[in-house]
Protein backbone atom coordinates (compact mmCIF):
# COMPACT_ATOMS: atom_id res chain seq x y z
CA UNK A 1 0.00 0.00 0.00
CA UNK A 2 1.07 3.60 -0.64
CA UNK A 3 3.53 2.86 -3.43
CA UNK A 4 3.14 6.47 -4.54
CA UNK A 5 4.53 9.16 -2.23
CA UNK A 6 2.05 11.78 -3.47
CA UNK A 7 -0.45 12.70 -0.75
CA UNK A 8 -3.38 12.84 -3.17
CA UNK A 9 -2.58 9.40 -4.54
CA UNK A 10 -2.29 8.03 -1.02
CA UNK A 11 -5.69 9.41 -0.05
CA UNK A 12 -7.22 7.86 -3.16
CA UNK A 13 -5.59 4.49 -2.41
CA UNK A 14 -6.96 4.60 1.12
CA UNK A 15 -10.48 5.07 -0.22
CA UNK A 16 -10.42 2.16 -2.66
CA UNK A 17 -8.28 -0.40 -0.79
CA UNK A 18 -7.87 -1.73 2.73
CA UNK A 19 -4.57 -2.41 4.50
CA UNK A 20 -3.56 -5.89 5.53
CA UNK A 21 -4.91 -7.07 8.90
CA UNK A 22 -3.02 -5.54 11.80
CA UNK A 23 -1.29 -2.88 9.68
CA UNK A 24 -3.84 -0.04 9.70
CA UNK A 25 -1.92 2.01 12.30
CA UNK A 26 1.35 1.73 10.39
CA UNK A 27 -0.38 2.69 7.14
CA UNK A 28 -1.90 5.77 8.76
CA UNK A 29 1.47 6.71 10.22
CA UNK A 30 2.94 6.85 6.72
CA UNK A 31 0.79 9.87 5.92
CA UNK A 32 3.19 11.85 8.08
CA UNK A 33 5.83 11.38 5.42
CA UNK A 34 3.85 14.07 3.59
CA UNK A 35 2.47 16.06 6.54
CA UNK A 36 5.67 17.65 7.84
CA UNK A 37 6.58 21.24 8.71
CA UNK A 38 7.58 23.14 5.59
CA UNK A 39 8.09 26.71 6.84
CA UNK A 40 9.67 28.43 9.82
CA UNK A 41 8.82 31.74 11.44
CA UNK A 42 11.96 33.00 13.14
CA UNK A 43 12.11 35.14 16.25
CA UNK A 44 8.39 34.99 17.03
CA UNK A 45 6.96 37.54 19.42
CA UNK A 46 6.12 35.35 22.40
CA UNK A 47 5.35 35.90 26.09
CA UNK A 48 8.14 35.45 28.60
CA UNK A 49 7.06 32.03 29.87
CA UNK A 50 8.49 28.65 30.74
CA UNK A 51 7.11 26.16 28.22
CA UNK A 52 6.32 22.66 29.46
CA UNK A 53 4.68 20.43 26.82
CA UNK A 54 1.59 19.65 24.75
CA UNK A 55 -0.96 17.30 26.24
CA UNK A 56 -1.18 13.84 24.64
CA UNK A 57 -4.42 14.65 22.82
CA UNK A 58 -3.01 17.93 21.47
CA UNK A 59 -5.73 20.10 23.02
CA UNK A 60 -3.57 22.15 25.38
CA UNK A 61 -0.13 23.71 25.61
CA UNK A 62 1.06 23.86 29.21
CA UNK A 63 3.22 26.83 30.25
CA UNK A 64 4.28 28.46 33.50
CA UNK A 65 5.09 32.02 34.43
CA UNK A 66 8.76 32.89 34.67
CA UNK A 67 8.59 33.08 38.50
CA UNK A 68 6.87 29.64 38.52
CA UNK A 69 3.86 30.92 40.43
CA UNK A 70 1.16 30.78 37.75
CA UNK A 71 -0.08 28.17 35.30
CA UNK A 72 -1.00 29.52 31.84
CA UNK A 73 -2.80 27.16 29.46
CA UNK A 74 -3.13 27.74 25.71
CA UNK A 75 -5.17 26.02 23.03
CA UNK A 76 -3.37 25.43 19.71
CA UNK A 77 -5.03 27.07 16.71
CA UNK A 78 -4.02 27.05 13.08
CA UNK A 79 -2.72 30.11 11.30
CA UNK A 80 -5.08 31.41 8.59
CA UNK A 81 -4.68 34.42 6.32
CA UNK A 82 -5.56 35.51 2.80
CA UNK A 83 -3.47 37.07 0.08
CA UNK A 84 -3.74 38.24 -3.54
CA UNK A 85 -1.68 37.18 -6.52
CA UNK A 86 0.74 34.32 -6.94
CA UNK A 87 3.24 35.62 -4.38
CA UNK A 88 1.80 35.15 -0.90
CA UNK A 89 3.99 36.47 1.89
CA UNK A 90 3.16 35.92 5.52
CA UNK A 91 1.65 39.08 7.08
CA UNK A 92 3.75 40.71 9.74
CA UNK A 93 0.94 40.51 12.31
CA UNK A 94 0.87 36.74 11.86
CA UNK A 95 4.43 36.43 13.13
CA UNK A 96 3.24 36.33 16.69
CA UNK A 97 2.69 33.59 19.23
CA UNK A 98 -1.00 34.52 19.50
CA UNK A 99 -1.51 33.64 15.83
CA UNK A 100 -0.95 29.97 16.66
CA UNK A 101 -2.15 29.76 20.27
CA UNK A 102 -5.09 31.17 22.20
CA UNK A 103 -4.76 31.71 25.94
CA UNK A 104 -7.55 30.01 27.85
CA UNK A 105 -6.78 31.11 31.41
CA UNK A 106 -4.11 31.80 34.00
CA UNK A 107 -4.28 30.18 37.45
CA UNK A 108 -2.08 30.84 40.46
CA UNK A 109 -1.02 27.47 41.91
CA UNK A 110 1.76 28.66 44.22
CA UNK A 111 -0.36 30.84 46.47
CA UNK A 112 2.28 31.62 49.11
CA UNK A 113 5.44 33.48 48.30
CA UNK A 114 7.63 30.51 49.31
CA UNK A 115 6.02 27.95 46.96
CA UNK A 116 7.00 27.42 43.32
CA UNK A 117 5.64 25.18 40.59
CA UNK A 118 7.80 22.21 39.65
CA UNK A 119 8.16 22.68 35.91
CA UNK A 120 9.29 19.08 35.35
CA UNK A 121 6.17 17.52 36.88
CA UNK A 122 2.95 17.33 34.87
CA UNK A 123 0.51 14.45 34.47
CA UNK A 124 -2.49 14.39 32.16
CA UNK A 125 -5.61 12.23 32.28
CA UNK A 126 -6.89 12.23 28.73
CA UNK A 127 -10.34 10.79 29.47
CA UNK A 128 -11.62 13.59 31.71
CA UNK A 129 -8.95 16.19 30.84
CA UNK A 130 -7.54 16.42 34.35
CA UNK A 131 -4.06 17.81 34.91
CA UNK A 132 -1.90 17.12 37.96
CA UNK A 133 0.72 19.69 38.97
CA UNK A 134 3.12 19.95 41.91
CA UNK A 135 4.32 22.89 44.00
CA UNK A 136 6.91 22.90 46.75
CA UNK A 137 8.85 25.14 49.06
CA UNK A 138 12.63 25.44 49.07
CA UNK A 139 14.52 22.25 49.87
CA UNK A 140 15.99 22.07 53.38
CA UNK A 141 19.22 20.07 53.57
CA UNK A 142 20.02 19.65 57.27
CA UNK A 143 16.77 18.29 58.65
CA UNK A 144 16.73 16.13 61.80
CA UNK A 145 15.44 12.60 61.24
CA UNK A 146 12.42 12.40 63.54
CA UNK A 147 9.22 10.41 63.40
CA UNK A 148 10.73 7.52 61.47
CA UNK A 149 12.43 9.67 58.82
CA UNK A 150 15.54 8.44 57.00
CA UNK A 151 18.75 10.02 58.25
CA UNK A 152 20.47 12.16 55.62
CA UNK A 153 17.43 12.75 53.39
CA UNK A 154 16.48 16.44 52.98
CA UNK A 155 12.93 17.70 53.18
CA UNK A 156 10.50 20.26 51.87
CA UNK A 157 8.38 22.11 54.36
CA UNK A 158 5.40 21.70 52.04
CA UNK A 159 4.75 19.70 48.88
CA UNK A 160 1.32 19.96 47.25
CA UNK A 161 -0.18 18.05 44.31
CA UNK A 162 -2.97 19.97 42.56
CA UNK A 163 -5.73 18.31 40.54
CA UNK A 164 -6.95 20.76 37.91
CA UNK A 165 -9.63 20.57 35.24
CA UNK A 166 -7.84 21.84 32.16
CA UNK A 167 -11.03 22.73 30.33
CA UNK A 168 -11.75 25.72 32.56
CA UNK A 169 -8.81 25.89 35.00
CA UNK A 170 -10.77 24.98 38.12
CA UNK A 171 -8.65 23.48 40.92
CA UNK A 172 -10.65 20.47 42.09
CA UNK A 173 -8.52 19.01 44.88
CA UNK A 174 -5.02 18.90 46.33
CA UNK A 175 -2.88 16.53 48.38
CA UNK A 176 -0.33 18.06 50.76
CA UNK A 177 2.79 16.46 52.24
CA UNK A 178 4.39 18.24 55.18
CA UNK A 179 8.13 18.06 55.99
CA UNK A 180 8.69 15.37 53.39
CA UNK A 181 10.86 14.66 50.37
CA UNK A 182 9.34 13.62 47.03
CA UNK A 183 11.33 13.44 43.81
CA UNK A 184 9.36 15.74 41.49
CA UNK A 185 11.76 15.58 38.54
CA UNK A 186 10.76 12.11 37.36
CA UNK A 187 7.03 11.56 36.81
CA UNK A 188 7.18 8.75 34.25
CA UNK A 189 4.94 5.82 35.15
CA UNK A 190 3.49 7.20 38.39
CA UNK A 191 0.03 7.49 36.79
CA UNK A 192 -1.89 4.45 35.55
CA UNK A 193 -5.55 4.87 34.59
CA UNK A 194 -7.05 6.51 37.69
CA UNK A 195 -4.27 5.49 40.10
CA UNK A 196 -1.47 7.81 41.20
CA UNK A 197 1.65 6.66 43.08
CA UNK A 198 3.62 9.17 45.17
CA UNK A 199 6.83 8.08 46.90
CA UNK A 200 7.77 9.67 50.21
CA UNK A 201 11.52 9.10 50.13
CA UNK A 202 12.01 10.63 53.54
CA UNK A 203 9.54 8.28 55.25
CA UNK A 204 9.81 5.36 52.77
CA UNK A 205 6.11 5.26 52.04
CA UNK A 206 4.37 4.67 48.71
CA UNK A 207 1.05 6.51 48.74
CA UNK A 208 -1.50 5.16 46.24
CA UNK A 209 -4.23 7.67 45.37
CA UNK A 210 -7.31 7.25 43.22
CA UNK A 211 -8.48 10.10 41.02
CA UNK A 212 -12.27 10.03 41.02
CA UNK A 213 -14.35 11.32 38.12
CA UNK A 214 -15.81 13.86 40.54
CA UNK A 215 -12.34 15.43 40.79
CA UNK A 216 -11.23 14.16 44.20
CA UNK A 217 -7.94 12.60 45.28
CA UNK A 218 -8.78 9.64 47.52
CA UNK A 219 -6.27 7.65 49.58
CA UNK A 220 -6.37 3.98 48.54
CA UNK A 221 -3.44 2.49 50.46
CA UNK A 222 -0.01 3.26 51.84
CA UNK A 223 2.81 0.78 51.25
CA UNK A 224 6.10 0.70 53.08
CA UNK A 225 5.99 0.01 56.78
CA UNK A 226 2.89 -2.15 56.21
CA UNK A 227 1.81 -4.25 53.26
CA UNK A 228 -1.75 -5.24 54.19
CA UNK A 229 -4.30 -2.74 55.44
CA UNK A 230 -4.67 -4.56 58.79
CA UNK A 231 -0.93 -4.99 59.44
CA UNK A 232 -0.78 -1.93 61.67
CA UNK A 233 -3.81 -3.09 63.66
CA UNK A 234 -2.22 -6.50 64.17
CA UNK A 235 1.10 -5.06 65.32
CA UNK A 236 -0.61 -2.62 67.68
CA UNK A 237 -2.63 -5.40 69.25
CA UNK A 238 0.51 -7.52 69.59
CA UNK A 239 2.31 -4.61 71.21
CA UNK A 240 -0.51 -4.23 73.73
CA UNK A 241 -0.31 -7.93 74.56
CA UNK A 242 3.45 -7.69 75.06
CA UNK A 243 2.94 -4.64 77.28
CA UNK A 244 0.37 -6.51 79.36
CA UNK A 245 2.70 -9.50 79.63
CA UNK A 246 5.48 -7.21 80.83
CA UNK A 247 3.21 -5.77 83.53
CA UNK A 248 2.28 -9.26 84.70
CA UNK A 249 5.95 -10.20 84.95
CA UNK A 250 6.63 -7.07 87.00
CA UNK A 251 3.82 -7.94 89.41
CA UNK A 252 5.36 -11.39 89.84
CA UNK A 253 8.78 -9.93 90.54
CA UNK A 254 10.15 -10.61 87.03
CA UNK A 255 11.69 -7.53 85.43
CA UNK A 256 11.79 -7.37 81.65
CA UNK A 257 12.41 -4.43 79.36
CA UNK A 258 9.44 -3.60 77.19
CA UNK A 259 10.46 -4.10 73.55
CA UNK A 260 10.11 -1.28 71.10
CA UNK A 261 8.25 -2.50 67.98
CA UNK A 262 10.01 0.08 65.81
CA UNK A 263 13.39 -1.41 66.66
CA UNK A 264 12.28 -5.04 66.20
CA UNK A 265 10.79 -4.95 62.73
CA UNK A 266 11.94 -3.91 59.32
CA UNK A 267 9.38 -2.36 57.00
CA UNK A 268 6.89 -4.67 55.34
CA UNK A 269 8.30 -4.19 51.85
CA UNK A 270 11.87 -4.71 53.14
CA UNK A 271 10.77 -7.96 54.82
CA UNK A 272 9.25 -9.17 51.53
CA UNK A 273 12.40 -8.19 49.64
CA UNK A 274 14.77 -10.02 52.01
CA UNK A 275 12.56 -13.10 51.94
CA UNK A 276 12.58 -13.16 48.14
CA UNK A 277 16.38 -12.81 48.01
CA UNK A 278 16.80 -15.53 50.63
CA UNK A 279 14.54 -18.01 48.82
CA UNK A 280 16.17 -17.26 45.48
CA UNK A 281 19.66 -18.03 46.78
CA UNK A 282 18.42 -21.07 48.70
CA UNK A 283 16.70 -22.63 45.69
CA UNK A 284 19.49 -22.03 43.19
CA UNK A 285 21.75 -24.58 44.89
CA UNK A 286 20.87 -28.17 43.99
CA UNK A 287 23.54 -29.61 46.26
CA UNK A 288 22.37 -28.85 49.81
CA UNK A 289 25.89 -29.27 51.11
CA UNK A 290 26.83 -26.12 49.25
CA UNK A 291 23.76 -24.16 50.33
CA UNK A 292 25.23 -22.89 53.59
CA UNK A 293 28.36 -21.57 51.93
CA UNK A 294 26.32 -19.96 49.18
CA UNK A 295 24.04 -18.29 51.73
CA UNK A 296 27.04 -16.92 53.61
CA UNK A 297 28.62 -15.38 50.50
CA UNK A 298 25.54 -14.15 48.68
CA UNK A 299 23.06 -13.31 51.46
CA UNK A 300 24.51 -12.92 54.93
CA UNK A 301 27.64 -11.14 53.73
CA UNK A 302 25.45 -8.52 51.97
CA UNK A 303 22.62 -8.60 54.49
CA UNK A 304 23.28 -5.14 55.93
CA UNK A 305 23.62 -3.71 52.43
CA UNK A 306 20.15 -5.02 51.58
CA UNK A 307 18.77 -3.68 54.86
CA UNK A 308 20.19 -0.21 54.16
CA UNK A 309 18.51 0.04 50.75
CA UNK A 310 15.84 2.71 50.46
CA UNK A 311 13.15 3.29 47.86
CA UNK A 312 14.23 5.80 45.21
CA UNK A 313 11.44 5.65 42.68
CA UNK A 314 8.26 3.76 41.81
CA UNK A 315 6.24 3.33 38.65
CA UNK A 316 3.24 1.25 37.62
CA UNK A 317 3.57 -1.75 35.34
CA UNK A 318 -0.19 -2.38 35.57
CA UNK A 319 -2.90 -1.87 38.18
CA UNK A 320 -1.43 -4.53 40.47
CA UNK A 321 2.34 -4.46 39.91
CA UNK A 322 4.87 -1.79 40.81
CA UNK A 323 8.44 -1.45 39.59
CA UNK A 324 10.39 -0.22 42.63
CA UNK A 325 13.91 1.14 42.42
CA UNK A 326 16.10 0.71 45.52
CA UNK A 327 19.41 2.37 46.24
CA UNK A 328 21.55 3.97 48.92
CA UNK A 329 20.81 7.20 50.76
CA UNK A 330 23.82 8.83 49.12
CA UNK A 331 22.57 7.85 45.67
CA UNK A 332 19.08 9.28 46.07
CA UNK A 333 20.49 12.74 46.75
CA UNK A 334 22.36 12.66 43.42
CA UNK A 335 19.80 10.61 41.49
CA UNK A 336 19.10 13.21 38.85
CA UNK A 337 22.76 13.97 38.21
CA UNK A 338 24.93 10.88 38.57
CA UNK A 339 22.80 7.83 39.24
CA UNK A 340 25.11 5.59 37.23
CA UNK A 341 27.84 5.95 39.88
CA UNK A 342 25.67 4.45 42.62
CA UNK A 343 24.55 0.80 42.66
CA UNK A 344 20.81 0.31 42.56
CA UNK A 345 18.30 -2.50 42.24
CA UNK A 346 14.88 -3.01 40.68
CA UNK A 347 12.09 -5.06 42.26
CA UNK A 348 8.67 -5.99 40.90
CA UNK A 349 6.08 -5.87 43.69
CA UNK A 350 2.54 -7.25 43.58
CA UNK A 351 0.29 -4.96 45.63
CA UNK A 352 -2.50 -7.55 45.92
CA UNK A 353 -0.44 -10.51 47.14
CA UNK A 354 2.20 -8.26 48.80
CA UNK A 355 4.93 -10.38 47.22
CA UNK A 356 8.15 -9.41 45.49
CA UNK A 357 8.06 -11.41 42.25
CA UNK A 358 11.37 -10.29 40.72
CA UNK A 359 14.60 -8.61 41.82
CA UNK A 360 17.44 -7.40 39.59
CA UNK A 361 20.61 -5.33 39.97
CA UNK A 362 20.66 -2.32 37.67
CA UNK A 363 23.23 -3.97 35.41
CA UNK A 364 21.34 -7.25 34.95
CA UNK A 365 21.26 -8.33 31.31
CA UNK A 366 18.00 -10.18 31.93
CA UNK A 367 16.27 -6.95 32.94
CA UNK A 368 17.74 -5.11 29.95
CA UNK A 369 16.43 -7.88 27.70
CA UNK A 370 12.94 -7.59 29.17
CA UNK A 371 13.03 -3.84 28.70
CA UNK A 372 14.05 -4.20 25.07
CA UNK A 373 11.21 -6.62 24.31
CA UNK A 374 8.46 -5.05 26.41
CA UNK A 375 9.57 -1.43 26.71
CA UNK A 376 6.06 -0.05 26.16
CA UNK A 377 4.97 -1.54 29.50
CA UNK A 378 7.49 0.67 31.28
CA UNK A 379 5.98 3.90 29.94
CA UNK A 380 2.26 3.44 29.57
CA UNK A 381 -0.21 5.37 31.70
CA UNK A 382 -2.92 3.03 30.44
CA UNK A 383 -3.33 0.26 27.93
CA UNK A 384 -6.39 1.92 26.38
CA UNK A 385 -5.03 5.25 25.14
CA UNK A 386 -5.31 5.64 21.37
CA UNK A 387 -2.20 7.78 20.95
CA UNK A 388 0.02 5.00 22.32
CA UNK A 389 -0.47 3.07 19.09
CA UNK A 390 1.25 5.88 17.20
CA UNK A 391 4.34 6.13 19.43
CA UNK A 392 7.48 4.44 18.16
CA UNK A 393 9.70 2.60 20.61
CA UNK A 394 12.39 -0.04 20.35
CA UNK A 395 9.76 -2.63 21.31
CA UNK A 396 7.41 -2.00 18.38
CA UNK A 397 9.64 -0.42 15.73
CA UNK A 398 12.56 -2.14 14.03
CA UNK A 399 14.31 1.16 13.26
CA UNK A 400 14.16 2.29 16.89
CA UNK A 401 15.42 -1.14 17.88
CA UNK A 402 18.42 -0.68 15.59
CA UNK A 403 19.18 2.66 17.22
CA UNK A 404 19.07 1.07 20.66
CA UNK A 405 21.43 -1.64 19.47
CA UNK A 406 23.89 1.03 18.32
CA UNK A 407 23.71 2.71 21.74
CA UNK A 408 24.38 -0.61 23.46
CA UNK A 409 27.34 -1.35 21.25
CA UNK A 410 28.89 2.01 22.04
CA UNK A 411 28.22 1.69 25.76
CA UNK A 412 30.57 0.07 28.23
CA UNK A 413 30.29 -3.55 29.27
CA UNK A 414 28.63 -2.53 32.54
CA UNK A 415 25.53 -1.20 30.82
CA UNK A 416 22.90 -0.14 33.35
CA UNK A 417 19.21 -0.24 32.71
CA UNK A 418 18.90 3.46 33.69
CA UNK A 419 20.69 4.35 30.48
CA UNK A 420 17.87 2.64 28.59
CA UNK A 421 14.94 3.76 30.73
CA UNK A 422 14.11 6.89 28.79
CA UNK A 423 10.59 7.52 27.45
CA UNK A 424 9.92 7.00 23.76
CA UNK A 425 9.88 10.07 21.56
CA UNK A 426 6.19 10.87 21.39
CA UNK A 427 4.95 13.83 19.44
CA UNK A 428 3.93 15.71 22.58
CA UNK A 429 7.24 15.10 24.31
CA UNK A 430 9.47 17.99 25.24
CA UNK A 431 13.12 17.58 24.24
CA UNK A 432 15.40 19.60 26.50
CA UNK A 433 19.03 20.09 25.46
CA UNK A 434 20.71 21.98 28.23
CA UNK A 435 23.21 24.65 27.21
CA UNK A 436 24.32 23.71 23.73
CA UNK A 437 25.65 25.65 20.77
CA UNK A 438 23.61 26.38 17.65
CA UNK A 439 22.85 23.26 15.63
CA UNK A 440 20.18 21.89 13.31
CA UNK A 441 17.83 18.91 13.58
CA UNK A 442 17.30 16.95 10.37
CA UNK A 443 14.50 14.48 9.58
CA UNK A 444 15.05 11.85 6.89
CA UNK A 445 12.72 9.21 5.51
CA UNK A 446 13.41 5.82 7.06
CA UNK A 447 12.50 3.92 3.90
CA UNK A 448 14.53 6.35 1.78
CA UNK A 449 17.40 7.52 4.03
CA UNK A 450 18.75 9.96 1.47
CA UNK A 451 15.54 12.02 1.31
CA UNK A 452 15.49 15.00 3.67
CA UNK A 453 11.87 15.82 4.61
CA UNK A 454 12.32 18.81 6.90
CA UNK A 455 14.75 20.46 9.27
CA UNK A 456 14.48 22.52 12.43
CA UNK A 457 17.01 25.23 13.16
CA UNK A 458 16.79 26.98 16.54
CA UNK A 459 17.98 30.51 17.03
CA UNK A 460 17.87 33.45 14.62
CA UNK A 461 17.47 32.95 10.88
CA UNK A 462 20.83 34.52 10.06
CA UNK A 463 22.60 32.36 12.66
CA UNK A 464 24.22 33.27 15.94
CA UNK A 465 26.72 36.08 15.76
CA UNK A 466 28.62 34.93 18.84
CA UNK A 467 29.04 31.14 18.62
CA UNK A 468 30.66 31.12 22.04
CA UNK A 469 27.34 31.93 23.69
CA UNK A 470 25.95 28.93 25.53
CA UNK A 471 22.19 28.59 25.31
CA UNK A 472 19.56 26.13 26.55
CA UNK A 473 17.43 24.73 23.74
CA UNK A 474 14.13 22.89 23.96
CA UNK A 475 11.77 21.52 21.31
CA UNK A 476 8.02 20.95 21.63
CA UNK A 477 6.16 18.83 19.08
CA UNK A 478 2.41 18.72 18.63
CA UNK A 479 1.04 15.16 18.82
CA UNK A 480 -0.54 15.10 15.34
CA UNK A 481 -0.34 18.52 13.70
CA UNK A 482 2.78 19.38 11.64
CA UNK A 483 3.67 21.98 14.26
CA UNK A 484 6.81 22.32 16.39
CA UNK A 485 8.32 24.97 18.64
CA UNK A 486 12.02 25.54 19.18
CA UNK A 487 12.92 27.74 22.15
CA UNK A 488 16.34 29.07 23.05
CA UNK A 489 17.24 30.72 26.31
CA UNK A 490 20.41 32.28 27.61
CA UNK A 491 21.40 34.05 30.79
CA UNK A 492 19.93 37.53 31.23
CA UNK A 493 18.08 37.46 27.88
CA UNK A 494 14.41 36.79 27.03
CA UNK A 495 13.64 33.51 25.22
CA UNK A 496 13.88 33.26 21.45
CA UNK A 497 11.20 31.15 19.77
CA UNK A 498 10.81 29.76 16.26
CA UNK A 499 7.56 28.17 15.05
CA UNK A 500 7.83 25.40 12.46
CA UNK A 501 4.58 24.63 10.65
CA UNK A 502 3.16 23.40 7.35
CA UNK A 503 2.05 26.16 5.03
Amino acid sequence: MFRNSNITARLFDRQISAPAPGTSVNCNRRFYENLVPSHTIYDVECPDLSFCKFTHDGRYLITFSRNHQDLIVYRPTWLSYSCEGEVCDLPSKARRFESFFTQLYSVTLASSGTDVICKEFFLYMEGNQFGIFATSTTQIQDTPAIGGAIQGVPSFERIAFHLLRLEDGIVLDEKVFQNDYVNLNHDMGVLYDDLLAIVSIRYQRIQILQIRESGHLVDVRALGAFCYEDDELFLNSSSQCMHQLSENHAENGLHANQPNPDSLFLSGIKQRLLSFIFRGIWNEEVDRSQTVQSMKKKFYFHFQDYVDLIIWKVQFLDRHHLLIKFGSVEGVLQYSRSADHHPSFFAVYNMETTEVVAFYPNSAYELCGLFEQFGDHFYSASRNLLHLKFISSHSNNIHASDQLRIVKNKASSSLQVESLLCPPLSASAAIHLTFCLIFMLLWFLIRQPSVLKFKIKPGPEAGNVDNRTRKASSFLFHPFLPLALSIQQSMHFPPSMNIHYRQ
